[in-house]
């Protein structure tokens, strides 16, 4: 019975041959290694797509919150103005109702 063994690496990947010449001619491979660097690739691409995720609901977020705050001063100006219209619109009503001779307090 003759055992003949073989192994090689290229750094990342180890194969080894084992062949037992006992008249059957089996030959067992085995290899180990490969694939850590790919895996590591995978986990780095995960890693920026979920910060950029992030990253885009946030500044979604405060997008929104700019957007409603612009659009509450805009009514709270609208508010004012409609208040001015309605004190000037009272007071036109009052010097017709009195014929304009307002008589004024001292």
């Amino acid at each position: 019975m003759v055992d003949r063994v073989t192994e090689r690496s290229d750094g990342v990947t180890a194969e080894r041959v084992t062949e037992h010449d006992s008249g059957g001619g089996t030959v067992i491979v085995e290899r180990r290694g490969g694939g850590g660097g790919a895996g590591i690739l995978i986990a780095v691409i995960l890693l920026i797509a979920v910060a950029a995720g992030a990253f885009y609901l946030f500044n979604q977020g405060q997008n929104d919150a700019i957007r409603t705050d612009a659009i509450s001063d805009a009514a709270k100006g609208v508010e004012r103005a409609a208040d001015k219209v309605g004190d000037t619109a009272e007071k036109a009503g009052d010097a017709i109702s009195t014929g304009g001779t307002e008589k004024k307090k001292e």
